[in-house]
Formats: structure tokens, sequence, C-alpha cells
């Protein structure tokens, strides 16, 4: 490991791309096989392959005390180099580089003048086989206490250097300008193969480090997909107007922008399981949804949305706000009561795997088609008894006895545009279901999972914006290390100010610096990484919509918040108030009900 960290901080040190990689392929080449296959997943800034559902299940505070307890350090201090470093694993180095030094030192003080050898604070190097064992050994044990011992194991018989980037791997974050896309191309000139069949493998096998022992073996075309690893999800750009819309392409494929859940189903042999875009599973949240799926004739990885759902008896119904699924949200038990309060569909709009075939390169127009067949063929019926797959496999109607008759699988309702007037009459009538906007799509795109092109646009307009008051700031991380970024906002209620949300975004580099310096001078409670502020700097926020919520004070919260910009024309007593955005709650709905839409 302490090659493997030393090949870090050369990475760290070139902003230069080309030199990454080529770093990164020197150092596999030169190691064996399937100590390189192991580096690749670290250096890919986690401790396993992406496939697996194993997890450390190791905070940030558990690192923080065994990183005291092996430096000695106070909290105080640490939180000093923490606020000067910003990130943990860089603080771990340089604590126990100092601690090593202060070791070492006192051993020589000690040692009789004719004593030779090795110190006895040398340390014996360990190798990333060794490492992903205990990481092993650490995600199968339960409980702070037996994990915090293995922590301390594994640290303790690090070098400073090798610690620092443990620390790194176990919080899933090198911050060494190192991303898995980089690794793909070293991997690709490490054993002489194309860069294409480098991230095909690598997407089908969700495990770069089996990629790497595929490229040795020159064996990458045998990369087969795993079903129940999810892909990446293709993105959209935000486009301001019909008109910038259709500079891109001519004809677009047009559908509502719905606010809810991006989930990616995957379907084999009567299995399905849901993923969100951060690729985390969740299918326990919406046990009625895997029945709707279970009976497809064909294994099949789809691309949707999940959304809570109203139902009417005189048509198909509307999306509810996501509010209401936020009630269904991160949940391993879902009652009746609750399913049945807030139903749930899940809305297909593409299909990237059907049968044995990868749709990816398939223009979305034949995509569309091949979506359409899979959803109006005639359904299998399994037998399959799990937890997350409910009753009646294969059926799409939920049982009245369970609740009204609900569809829980849609096919996402799309339309064509060729001018600006037809996608604007779109956008109102979208607006007007209770949606976002309009998503806006090429017929001849392939699905490029994880890019953020041209082929996909979204349009939408901001409900509304807030003059709110910042209460708090946070030092930032990454870039902003040392600058104050992250801004707790409130707004009025009578004589007081209520936190409504926190917003990092929307403000230049100047900005913020100049604002970290007013912050440090108005400060009311220095908190280490979190500072009270004396509430006089008000913000123009904008936000997606508002929502209740228990994490404010003021018993809301603003979805997506951004910083539209400073208001230093306006005094805290001009700030909007709690009536205010109590008012654009019950405009989001359009029946007045008080939900929220997108």
């Amino acid at each position: 490991m302490q090659r493997f960290a030393e090949t870090c901080e050369a990475i760290a040190g070139t902003p230069k791309k080309l030199l990454k990689v080529g770093i990164v392929a020197e150092y596999l080449k030169s190691r064996p096989v399937e100590e390189a296959s192991v580096s690749a997943v670290f250096l890919s800034g986690r401790p396993f392959p992406v496939w697996e559902e194993t997890t450390l299940q190791v905070g940030g505070r558990l690192l923080w005390q065994v990183v005291s307890e092996l430096s000695g350090r106070t909290e105080g201090e640490l939180t000093s180099a923490y606020r000067r470093l910003g990130d943990l694993g860089a603080v771990a180095g340089e604590v126990l580089d100092e601690h090593s030094k202060h070791v070492r030192e006192r051993e020589r003080s000690l040692a009789p003048p004719e004593q030779t050898g090795a110190s006895a604070s040398t340390k014996m190097s360990l190798s990333a086989i060794e490492v992903q064992a205990l990481f092993r050994r650490i995600a199968e044990v339960r409980g702070p206490a037996a994990k915090g011992a293995l922590v301390r194991e594994l640290l303790g018989r690090a070098t400073p250097l090798e610690a620092k980037y443990l620390v790194k791997v176990m919080t899933g974050d090198l911050r060494i300008g190192l991303k898995e896309s980089l690794v793909e191309e070293a991997i690709a000139r490490a054993y002489g193969s194309t860069l294409g069949e480098v991230q095909r493998a690598n997407m089908l096998l969700g495990d770069i480090g089996q990629t790497v022992r595929l490229a040795a073996q020159g064996a990458l075309g045998e990369a087969h997909m795993r079903m129940f690893h999810p892909l990446g999800f293709m993105l959209a750009s935000p486009v301001e107007s019909a008109e910038e819309a259709l500079s891109y392409f001519e004809n677009a494929s047009v559908e509502d922008k719905y606010d809810g859940i991006r989930a990616q189903a995957h379907v084999s042999e009567g299995e399905v399981r849901f993923f969100s875009r951060t690729r985390d599973e969740i299918t326990e949240s919406f046990p009625e949804l895997p029945g709707a799926l279970a009976g497809l004739p064909k294994d099949a990885i789809l691309d949707g949305e999940i959304l809570a759902w109203s139902y009417s008896e005189d048509g198909p119904g509307r999306a509810l706000p996501f509010s209401a699924l936020q009630q269904r949200l991160g949940r391993k038990k879902v009652s009746a009561d609750l399913m049945r309060r807030v139903p749930v569909v899940y809305l297909a709009f593409d299909v990237l795997y059907a049968g044995d075939e990868l749709l990816l390169e398939r223009p979305l127009r034949e995509r569309m088609g091949i979506l359409g067949e899979l959803l109006a063929a005639e359904r299998l019926t399994h037998h399959r008894d799990t937890g997350t797959q409910g009753k009646a496999q294969g059926s799409l109607i939920f049982g009245e006895d369970e609740g009204p008759v609900v569809e829980r699988l849609i096919r996402a309702p799309s339309g064509l545009a060729s001018t600006p007037e037809e996608l604007e009459a779109l956008f109102t009538a979208a607006q007007a279901r209770g949606n976002e906007g309009l998503m806006i799509k090429d017929l001849a795109s392939p699905y490029t999972p994880g890019r953020r092109g041209k082929s996909w646009l979204k349009m939408k307009r901001e409900l509304a914006t807030l003059d709110v008051v910042v209460t708090a700031v946070e030092y930032g991380h990454g870039k902003r290390i040392g600058v104050l970024s992250d801004y707790t906002f409130a707004v009025r209620d009578g004589e007081r100010l209520v936190n409504i949300g926190k917003a990092y975004s929307g403000l230049t580099d100047v900005e913020i610096a100049e604002m970290t310096k007013w912050f440090l001078e108005h400060t009311v409670d220095d908190q280490g990484f979190r500072r009270e502020v004396e509430p006089k700097i008000v913000l123009e926020v904008a936000f997606n919509n508002v929502m209740k919520s228990d994490r404010h004070e003021s018993g809301y919260a603003l979805r997506f918040p951004r910083i539209v910009r400073l208001r230093p024309d306006k005094s805290a007593e001009e700030a909007d108030t709690i009536e205010r955005a109590k008012e654009i709650y019950a405009m989001q709905e359009p029946s007045g009900s008080g939900g929220a839409s997108g």
C-alpha cells in the first residue's frame, strides 16, 4: 500500500489528466494482476466493486475517534487541522506522521548508543489484497466497538501516508482529481486495449477490478451484463427556452418532466429491484411495485421515475407532489395504510437492456419501440416468494381489497414537437398538470450513461424565489477548503427568524471569499466547522418547490435551493416571511390543497 499511496500523491500532484492516466497505467503494469485489480477499485474511490452490496458502515465519527487515539491529538487539535485541510484522510496523514516522528525521536533518545537495527516503530507495508481482506472483515462485524477495533488495527499497521489514503478510500473520496473514467483510460493504456472495450466491460460488470483481470488476459469481449448492478443514468441539460431547445435538434420527443425519484428497474426471472440515481437500492421503500414488472417476458433494465400518484375515475390520474412521495422514502417497512394513502407508480420512459441485448447504442426512436413491445407483451407468471416481490407477481393491478384499483406500471406519455410554438403549448399543458416542465429528447440519440450532453434537454421555470437571511455558515470541501461556502438561511416569523433551507451554489469564488471575511468578523458562535453568524446578510434563492419538513424550525424546506444573488440592498427586516413560504406551498397544487409539485 505504500507504493499505492505514493502513486496517489503523484496523481494529486499534477492537474494534467494525461499525466494522471500515465501514472495510473504505469502503476497497474508494475503490480501483479490481482493486486492491480484491487488497486483499481481503490483508485476509483471505493473499498469494494460497484456491483457488490457490501458496505463498510464506518462513519466519519468513528474514523475521527480512531485517528485521535492513534495520534494522541485532542478534539480541538483535530478540528483545527480539519478546518485547514478540509479532508479527514489528509488530517490522518498529517497527525499520524507527526506522532510517528515524535515516537522515533523518543526511541532514539532512549536507545543505548551501541544499539543498531530497525526501530521498534518501523511498520511493515500492507498489500492492497491484505487491505481489502481487512475491509471485508470490517464490513462483516456489527457494532461500532467491533468495527472500531478493526479500523484501529488497520490504521495502526499502516504508515502515515498509507493511513491517509486508507481513510480516503473508507470515506469514498480520494480527492486527487482522479475519476473512474480516467482509471478506465489507464487500464486501456496499461494492457493495450481500446478505451471503448474497457468502458463497455466495466459498465456491464460494475467491477473495475474484474475489468483489469479481463484486460490483462485480452478477454474484455467476454464481459456479460450483470443484472442487479445499476448502470449509469443518462442526464439532461437545462435550456431556457423552446427556441434554444430546438436549436440542438429539429424533431423532438417530448415528455412531461415529473418531480419524483429517478429509478432504474432490473427485471430477471421474476425478480425485480429498483435503484436510485446514486445507484442505491430502493426496492424496500416501494414493496408494491416489483409485482407490476415481475411478469415481463424478458430480462430487462428500464429507466423511469417513481411517482406518488392520484387516481381519477374519469381519467388516468396525475402525479402527486414530491412532498407526498417523500413520506415513502428511506423506509424499511411500509404499512398497508401508507401504501393506500400514498400510492406509487413506476413511469417507464426508456429501456437499456432486453433479452440478451444491450440497447444503449440503439437510437431513442428504436428503444421507444422496443419498450412499447415489452410493456404490451403478455405477462408471465412467476412463483418467486421474496420480501420485496409482494403478491400477484406479474399483475399490473393493485387489488381492490387493498385500496383503489391502481396501475403500478405506466408507459410515460410522449409527443412530438418541431416548432417553438408546439413546445410552448406542451410546456403550458405540463405545468397545468402540476408537473415541472418538459423533457425534450433527440429521437436519434443513443443512451449515454453518466453524461450530460445536448441529446436530452429539460425545460422548466422557477416557481418563485425567496429573499432569506443567512443564520449559519460552514466550511466547504475540496476546492472550497478554508472558505465559508455552505449557508443555512431563514425567513421571518414575526419577530424571529426560522430556518428553511441550506444552499452552497450560485455565488462566484470572489463573492464567497468576500463573504467568508464578513462572516468571520460577524460570528456569534464558533462551533469549529460551523459558525452561527449575525443575521444580516440577505440572499435571493430559487428552488424547485416547498415541502413540509421537520428538519427546520419553520416546518418547511426548500427543494434544490440555489443562490440567485446577494441582496445588499435589503435588510433582514425586509426578508420574506413564513406566510409567503406557505403561500408558495399552497400555490404548487392546482387544486389548492397544499401539495408540492416540481
